[in-house]
Protein backbone atom coordinates (compact mmCIF):
# COMPACT_ATOMS: atom_id res chain seq x y z
CA UNK A 1 0.00 0.00 0.00
CA UNK A 2 1.37 3.40 -0.96
CA UNK A 3 0.53 6.44 1.11
CA UNK A 4 -0.32 9.54 -0.84
CA UNK A 5 1.86 12.52 -0.15
CA UNK A 6 0.08 15.65 0.97
CA UNK A 7 0.16 18.45 -1.60
CA UNK A 8 2.98 20.95 -1.11
CA UNK A 9 0.52 23.80 -0.73
CA UNK A 10 -1.28 22.00 2.10
CA UNK A 11 2.03 21.40 3.91
CA UNK A 12 2.90 25.07 3.68
CA UNK A 13 -0.52 26.03 4.95
CA UNK A 14 -0.16 23.67 7.94
CA UNK A 15 3.26 25.13 8.77
CA UNK A 16 1.89 28.67 8.59
CA UNK A 17 -1.04 27.77 10.85
CA UNK A 18 1.34 26.34 13.45
CA UNK A 19 3.57 29.42 13.24
CA UNK A 20 0.76 31.96 13.66
CA UNK A 21 0.41 31.61 17.49
CA UNK A 22 4.19 31.77 17.99
CA UNK A 23 4.61 34.80 15.74
CA UNK A 24 1.64 36.52 17.37
CA UNK A 25 3.04 35.96 20.86
CA UNK A 26 6.48 37.18 19.75
CA UNK A 27 5.03 40.35 18.26
CA UNK A 28 2.90 40.96 21.34
CA UNK A 29 5.60 40.29 23.95
CA UNK A 30 8.71 41.53 22.14
CA UNK A 31 7.82 43.25 18.88
CA UNK A 32 5.32 45.80 20.16
CA UNK A 33 7.42 46.86 23.19
CA UNK A 34 10.49 47.25 20.96
CA UNK A 35 8.60 49.44 18.49
CA UNK A 36 7.23 51.47 21.41
CA UNK A 37 10.72 51.82 22.89
CA UNK A 38 12.28 53.17 19.70
CA UNK A 39 9.24 55.36 18.96
CA UNK A 40 9.16 57.02 22.39
CA UNK A 41 12.94 57.56 22.31
CA UNK A 42 12.20 60.31 19.77
CA UNK A 43 10.03 62.19 22.27
CA UNK A 44 10.40 64.18 25.45
CA UNK A 45 8.23 61.93 27.57
CA UNK A 46 7.47 62.70 31.21
CA UNK A 47 4.59 61.60 33.41
CA UNK A 48 4.74 64.42 35.98
CA UNK A 49 4.10 66.95 34.55
CA UNK A 50 2.38 65.14 31.71
CA UNK A 51 4.42 65.90 28.59
CA UNK A 52 4.81 64.02 25.33
CA UNK A 53 6.49 66.15 22.66
CA UNK A 54 8.34 65.03 19.53
CA UNK A 55 12.04 66.01 19.59
CA UNK A 56 13.44 63.79 16.83
CA UNK A 57 17.05 62.74 17.34
CA UNK A 58 17.66 65.37 20.03
CA UNK A 59 17.83 62.76 22.80
CA UNK A 60 20.46 60.75 20.90
CA UNK A 61 22.55 63.83 20.10
CA UNK A 62 22.33 65.05 23.69
CA UNK A 63 23.58 61.70 25.02
CA UNK A 64 26.86 61.84 23.14
CA UNK A 65 27.49 65.60 23.20
CA UNK A 66 26.10 67.04 26.44
CA UNK A 67 25.80 64.18 28.93
CA UNK A 68 29.10 63.32 30.67
CA UNK A 69 27.37 60.84 32.99
CA UNK A 70 26.13 58.86 30.00
CA UNK A 71 29.63 58.84 28.51
CA UNK A 72 30.99 57.54 31.83
CA UNK A 73 28.29 54.84 31.99
CA UNK A 74 28.92 53.95 28.34
CA UNK A 75 32.68 53.68 28.92
CA UNK A 76 32.24 51.53 32.03
CA UNK A 77 29.80 49.24 30.23
CA UNK A 78 32.10 48.76 27.23
CA UNK A 79 35.04 48.04 29.54
CA UNK A 80 33.01 45.46 31.46
CA UNK A 81 31.87 43.89 28.18
CA UNK A 82 35.51 43.57 27.10
CA UNK A 83 36.65 42.16 30.45
CA UNK A 84 33.79 39.68 30.61
CA UNK A 85 34.05 38.60 26.97
CA UNK A 86 37.82 38.07 27.02
CA UNK A 87 39.12 37.29 30.49
CA UNK A 88 35.97 35.85 32.09
CA UNK A 89 35.36 33.48 29.17
CA UNK A 90 39.07 32.58 29.06
CA UNK A 91 38.90 31.65 32.75
CA UNK A 92 35.86 29.43 32.16
CA UNK A 93 37.50 27.71 29.19
CA UNK A 94 40.75 27.15 31.12
CA UNK A 95 38.86 25.55 34.02
CA UNK A 96 36.96 23.35 31.55
CA UNK A 97 40.20 22.15 29.90
CA UNK A 98 41.60 21.20 33.31
CA UNK A 99 38.41 19.44 34.44
CA UNK A 100 38.16 17.59 31.11
CA UNK A 101 41.31 15.67 32.07
CA UNK A 102 39.40 14.42 35.12
CA UNK A 103 42.02 15.05 37.81
CA UNK A 104 41.45 13.85 41.37
CA UNK A 105 38.31 15.47 42.82
CA UNK A 106 37.20 17.00 39.51
CA UNK A 107 33.51 16.25 40.13
CA UNK A 108 33.65 17.97 43.52
CA UNK A 109 35.40 21.00 42.04
CA UNK A 110 32.87 21.18 39.20
CA UNK A 111 29.97 21.15 41.67
CA UNK A 112 31.49 23.72 44.04
CA UNK A 113 32.43 26.00 41.12
CA UNK A 114 28.79 26.04 40.02
CA UNK A 115 27.33 27.07 43.42
CA UNK A 116 27.88 30.86 43.12
CA UNK A 117 26.08 30.82 39.76
CA UNK A 118 22.90 29.28 41.17
CA UNK A 119 22.43 31.46 44.27
CA UNK A 120 20.52 34.71 43.93
CA UNK A 121 22.25 37.95 43.00
CA UNK A 122 21.00 39.52 46.23
CA UNK A 123 22.66 36.81 48.31
CA UNK A 124 25.88 37.06 46.31
CA UNK A 125 25.90 40.85 46.73
CA UNK A 126 25.46 40.54 50.50
CA UNK A 127 28.34 38.06 50.68
CA UNK A 128 30.69 40.50 48.95
CA UNK A 129 29.42 43.51 50.89
CA UNK A 130 30.42 41.69 54.06
CA UNK A 131 33.73 40.51 52.60
CA UNK A 132 34.61 44.09 51.59
CA UNK A 133 33.45 45.68 54.85
CA UNK A 134 36.25 47.96 56.15
CA UNK A 135 35.71 47.04 59.83
CA UNK A 136 34.97 43.31 59.94
CA UNK A 137 35.38 42.21 56.32
CA UNK A 138 37.32 39.04 55.50
CA UNK A 139 39.71 40.81 53.11
CA UNK A 140 40.76 43.57 55.51
CA UNK A 141 40.93 41.03 58.32
CA UNK A 142 43.39 38.92 56.31
CA UNK A 143 45.55 41.97 55.56
CA UNK A 144 45.61 42.85 59.28
CA UNK A 145 46.79 39.32 60.07
CA UNK A 146 49.80 40.03 57.86
CA UNK A 147 50.83 42.80 60.24
CA UNK A 148 48.99 45.87 58.90
CA UNK A 149 46.95 46.43 62.06
CA UNK A 150 45.43 49.77 61.04
CA UNK A 151 44.44 48.68 57.54
CA UNK A 152 40.81 49.61 56.79
CA UNK A 153 40.32 49.96 53.04
CA UNK A 154 36.73 50.77 52.06
CA UNK A 155 36.82 48.67 48.89
CA UNK A 156 33.38 49.43 47.45
CA UNK A 157 33.38 53.15 48.21
CA UNK A 158 36.86 54.22 47.20
CA UNK A 159 37.43 55.79 43.79
CA UNK A 160 40.54 53.68 43.25
CA UNK A 161 39.13 50.25 44.19
CA UNK A 162 35.35 50.35 43.58
CA UNK A 163 35.44 49.36 39.91
CA UNK A 164 37.74 46.39 40.44
CA UNK A 165 35.89 45.29 43.59
CA UNK A 166 32.54 45.26 41.81
CA UNK A 167 34.06 43.39 38.87
CA UNK A 168 35.27 40.62 41.18
CA UNK A 169 31.71 40.00 42.43
CA UNK A 170 31.02 38.11 39.20
CA UNK A 171 34.37 37.70 37.43
CA UNK A 172 35.53 34.52 39.17
CA UNK A 173 32.26 32.64 38.64
CA UNK A 174 32.52 31.42 35.05
CA UNK A 175 30.78 28.11 35.67
CA UNK A 176 28.25 28.49 32.84
CA UNK A 177 31.08 28.84 30.34
CA UNK A 178 32.88 25.92 31.96
CA UNK A 179 29.79 23.70 31.84
CA UNK A 180 29.05 24.46 28.17
CA UNK A 181 32.66 23.94 27.11
CA UNK A 182 32.91 20.69 29.10
CA UNK A 183 29.84 19.40 27.30
CA UNK A 184 31.38 20.27 23.94
CA UNK A 185 34.68 18.58 24.85
CA UNK A 186 32.78 15.43 25.82
CA UNK A 187 31.21 15.39 22.34
CA UNK A 188 34.61 15.34 20.57
CA UNK A 189 35.42 11.77 19.38
CA UNK A 190 38.16 10.17 21.47
CA UNK A 191 39.83 8.95 18.26
CA UNK A 192 40.94 12.52 17.52
CA UNK A 193 42.76 12.81 20.84
CA UNK A 194 44.23 9.33 20.47
CA UNK A 195 45.63 10.18 17.04
CA UNK A 196 47.26 13.32 18.48
CA UNK A 197 48.85 11.29 21.30
CA UNK A 198 50.21 8.73 18.83
CA UNK A 199 51.79 11.59 16.87
CA UNK A 200 53.60 12.61 20.05
CA UNK A 201 51.56 15.67 21.05
CA UNK A 202 51.76 16.72 24.69
CA UNK A 203 48.57 17.46 26.68
CA UNK A 204 49.21 21.19 26.28
CA UNK A 205 49.67 20.82 22.50
CA UNK A 206 46.47 18.76 22.28
CA UNK A 207 44.54 21.50 24.10
CA UNK A 208 46.07 24.26 21.98
CA UNK A 209 46.03 22.72 18.51
CA UNK A 210 43.24 20.13 18.69
CA UNK A 211 40.70 20.90 21.39
CA UNK A 212 40.49 24.71 21.20
CA UNK A 213 39.96 24.87 17.40
CA UNK A 214 37.13 22.35 17.75
CA UNK A 215 35.57 24.51 20.48
CA UNK A 216 35.35 27.62 18.28
CA UNK A 217 31.55 27.60 17.98
CA UNK A 218 30.83 27.09 21.67
CA UNK A 219 33.47 29.61 22.77
CA UNK A 220 31.96 32.15 20.37
CA UNK A 221 28.54 31.43 21.83
CA UNK A 222 29.79 31.96 25.39
CA UNK A 223 31.43 35.23 24.34
CA UNK A 224 28.06 36.42 23.03
CA UNK A 225 26.44 35.37 26.30
CA UNK A 226 29.13 37.19 28.30
CA UNK A 227 28.82 40.40 26.26
CA UNK A 228 25.02 40.52 26.45
CA UNK A 229 25.12 39.68 30.16
CA UNK A 230 27.27 42.74 30.80
CA UNK A 231 24.95 44.92 28.71
CA UNK A 232 22.11 44.05 31.08
CA UNK A 233 24.07 43.88 34.35
CA UNK A 234 22.10 45.77 36.98
CA UNK A 235 21.40 43.91 40.20
CA UNK A 236 24.92 43.30 41.53
CA UNK A 237 26.05 46.86 40.82
CA UNK A 238 22.89 48.37 42.28
CA UNK A 239 23.05 46.24 45.43
CA UNK A 240 26.75 46.88 46.09
CA UNK A 241 27.54 50.47 45.02
CA UNK A 242 24.44 51.91 43.26
CA UNK A 243 26.86 53.22 40.66
CA UNK A 244 29.08 55.03 43.15
CA UNK A 245 31.16 56.39 44.58
CA UNK A 246 30.16 59.29 42.36
CA UNK A 247 29.86 57.67 38.95
CA UNK A 248 32.83 55.29 39.19
CA UNK A 249 30.72 52.13 38.75
CA UNK A 250 27.81 53.62 36.80
CA UNK A 251 26.75 51.55 33.77
CA UNK A 252 24.04 51.89 31.11
CA UNK A 253 21.26 49.80 32.76
CA UNK A 254 21.78 51.62 36.06
CA UNK A 255 21.75 54.99 34.31
CA UNK A 256 18.55 54.00 32.48
CA UNK A 257 16.92 53.14 35.82
CA UNK A 258 18.09 56.42 37.34
CA UNK A 259 16.82 58.46 34.38
CA UNK A 260 13.41 56.80 34.19
CA UNK A 261 12.37 56.14 37.78
CA UNK A 262 14.33 58.74 39.71
CA UNK A 263 14.27 61.62 37.22
CA UNK A 264 10.91 60.89 35.52
CA UNK A 265 12.50 61.28 32.07
CA UNK A 266 11.10 58.27 30.22
CA UNK A 267 11.83 59.45 26.67
CA UNK A 268 15.51 59.96 27.49
CA UNK A 269 15.62 56.64 29.34
CA UNK A 270 14.13 54.85 26.33
CA UNK A 271 16.87 56.40 24.20
CA UNK A 272 19.41 54.72 26.48
CA UNK A 273 17.46 51.46 26.21
CA UNK A 274 17.42 51.70 22.41
CA UNK A 275 21.19 52.21 22.38
CA UNK A 276 21.70 49.16 24.61
CA UNK A 277 19.74 47.06 22.12
CA UNK A 278 21.68 48.46 19.16
CA UNK A 279 25.01 47.82 20.91
CA UNK A 280 23.89 44.26 21.71
CA UNK A 281 22.98 43.56 18.07
CA UNK A 282 26.29 44.98 16.85
CA UNK A 283 28.21 42.90 19.42
CA UNK A 284 26.39 39.71 18.39
CA UNK A 285 27.09 40.30 14.69
CA UNK A 286 30.77 41.09 15.25
CA UNK A 287 31.37 38.12 17.57
CA UNK A 288 29.51 35.77 15.21
CA UNK A 289 31.74 36.86 12.33
CA UNK A 290 34.91 36.82 14.43
CA UNK A 291 34.36 33.23 15.58
CA UNK A 292 32.62 32.17 12.34
CA UNK A 293 29.85 30.64 14.43
CA UNK A 294 27.84 28.10 12.45
CA UNK A 295 30.55 27.49 9.87
CA UNK A 296 31.83 23.94 9.58
CA UNK A 297 35.32 24.80 8.36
Amino acid sequence: MHLKKAPMGRNRLSILLFLVPTVALFLLIYGLPLVTLFFTSLFEYRIVPNRFAFVGLTNYIHLFTQDPLFLKAFGNTMLWVAIHSVFHVALGVAVALVLARKPFGWKFVRTVYMIPNIISSAALAMIFINMYNPQYGLINGFVRLLGFKDFGQNWLFSDTTAFGSVTLTWFLFAAYTTTLVLGEIAAIPEDIFEAARIDGASPFQIDLFVTLPLLRNIIGTTVIMAATYMLQMFDLIYLTTKGGPGDVTMNLPLYLYKTALLENNYGYANTIGALIIIIGIIAMVLITRLFRIGETH
